[in-house]
């Protein structure tokens, strides 16, 4: 069950002089939200099982701006939530009922595009889609590409570090962030990285980046460009098993070849997928690959002549290589709809996000199916295979408690499993409060007091985006001592 900590009750009672206090710094009456009925939005994010209306909700416009409200929260001792587009899975953006919730969303300029440095500056309230349309008609394009890339914001893509079906060649936000601006919790403005390829010292980007807001607030963001390539030709490969089709998948990334993308889709995700977007999914398939090529024209037949001489050894029932743009966008048509096509056969579903070695894909897939059966809960595996990103999405139903409850039993093995074979708890959402208390099973006692002296080195009193990431109980302890 997702916990929140007790609100202070002295922050509580001072409600009224901090919301005249924030109308003070943002000389801006519109700019906080104070009106129960307009924090209803502000209430949930992505993990919408678990809903708190926030203390005040703020919208500043720039980062001197931040910069002033974090000072004035520091040293009130008032939590401090920051917030882009709340669709963070993992109720990385859940407020708390004593907490001034940061929204980001009107802080949305590209402030800059430089083409013969490859780069581009832009405003945590932008959206990732919004930078390679900024960019493409110069023919470049931002590589991360989560799912919601349509309404997800850059800040939020910094501190999840998300990535998507094409992180696989390109890697994840870390991979294409060359610096950040950042407010800490004491109002100091600070960079980290530049405009340059690398930088200097410490790499408190690969800190930062990832750190889910704990850290501090970012409020400007320079990401890497990339020239686009010639052109993508995609392919359609469906087996008869789980684990015939993970098996599939290792042997071409062990090949050597990097594709695009390289998706994964079950029986029960083909067929959701293919009622709801009617994309021509092989429906006697009990597992499907969506695999993605780029480079020339003579680059991609290559590729693809590769690619399906490994496919071809295991004995596909169906092989589907496209031969234009049209039909690769058909092959991709259910794929970009498979969680609302999911939607539509299940009142509700959790979605996981744990990684594993590819090689381990054949026996964790084995291994959700017995623990579908176990839990009596089904589930469609729909996934970024190539890099082992796996998102389980579980069917329940949250108007039934135990079934809610069984859900969440369920995830909570698939992520101990996701470790057991050497992986990890995420690959993309973050922990935020949905894996909270499952660290210690990725990390040891001392790992975890490391983790939490440099969030304390950051901030003191624990203020910024309190309650995520690290286990309930040292929360309620409170910062480390040292």
């Amino acid at each position: 069950m997702v916990r929140l900590p007790a609100p202070k009750r002295e922050v509580l009672a001072q409600r009224e002089r901090i919301i005249t206090q924030l109308r003070n710094i943002l000389a801006d009456e519109g700019s906080v939200i104070a009106d129960p009925i307009r924090l209803k939005p502000y209430e949930t994010d992505g993990l919408s099982s678990c809903r708190q209306p926030p203390l005040v909700v703020v919208l500043p416009k720039t980062t001197d701006q931040v910069a002033a409200i974090l000072r004035f929260c520091g040293t009130q001792g008032i939590r401090v939530v920051p917030r882009g587009a709340g669709t963070s899975l993992s109720g990385g953006a859940l407020p708390l009922a004593d907490a001034v919730v940061i929204g980001l969303m009107r802080m949305n300029e590209i402030l800059e595009i430089n083409f013969a440095d490859r780069f581009a500056v832009v405003q945590p309230g932008v959206t990732n889609l919004a930078i390679s349309k900024a960019v493409e008609g110069r023919g470049f394009f931002y590589a991360p590409d989560p799912s919601s890339q349509l309404a997800c914001m850059i800040g939020g893509n910094v501190a999840m570090n998300s990535g998507g079906a094409h992180c696989l060649k390109y890697g994840v936000t870390v991979n294409n962030v060359l610096g950040v601006k950042m407010v800490t919790i004491s109002g100091d403005i600070i960079e980290l990285g530049g405009r340059h390829l690398d930088a200097a010292g410490y790499d408190w980007l690969g800190l930062v980046i990832g750190s889910e807001g704990q850290l501090g607030v970012v409020t400007e963001v320079t990401v890497r460009i990339l020239c686009a390539p010639e052109g993508s030709r995609a392919m359609l490969a469906a087996f008869g098993s789980n684990e015939i089709a993970g098996a599939c998948v290792d042997a071409i990334i062990g090949s050597g070849i990097i594709p695009a993308a390289l998706e994964f889709m079950d029986r029960p995700a083909i067929h959701a997928c293919e009622a709801y977007a009617h994309a021509g999914y092989p429906l006697d398939a009990e597992a499907m690959l969506i695999v993605e090529v780029e480079g020339s024209p003579s680059e991609q037949d290559v590729l693809l002549e590769r690619i399906t001489a490994i496919c071809d050894r295991f004995d596909p029932i169906s092989l589907k290589v496209s031969k234009s743009s049209e039909e690769s966008a058909a092959i991709w048509k259910g794929r970009k709809g498979a969680f609302g096509a999911i939607g539509r056969i299940s009142p509700d579903y959790l979605c996981m996000d744990g990684t594993i070695p590819t090689s381990a894909l054949p026996f964790v897939l084995r291994r959700i199916g017995e623990l579908s059966r176990q839990h009596g809960l089904r589930v469609a595996n729909i996934f970024h295979a190539g890099d082992g990103n796996l998102h389980p999405l579980i069917m329940f139903d949250a108007n039934d408690q135990n079934s809610a409850h069984k859900a969440e039993l369920f995830g909570a093995d698939i992520l101990r499993l996701c470790v057991d074979v050497g992986g990890c708890l995420t690959g993309e959402h973050g922990v935020g409060v949905e894996k909270r208390d499952l660290m210690s099973v990725q990390f040891s006692a001392a790992e975890l007091d490391l983790q939490r002296r440099i969030k304390s080195a950051f901030d003191p009193d624990w203020l910024l985006n309190s309650a995520k990431v690290f286990p309930m109980a040292e929360q309620v302890l409170g910062p480390c001592s040292a």
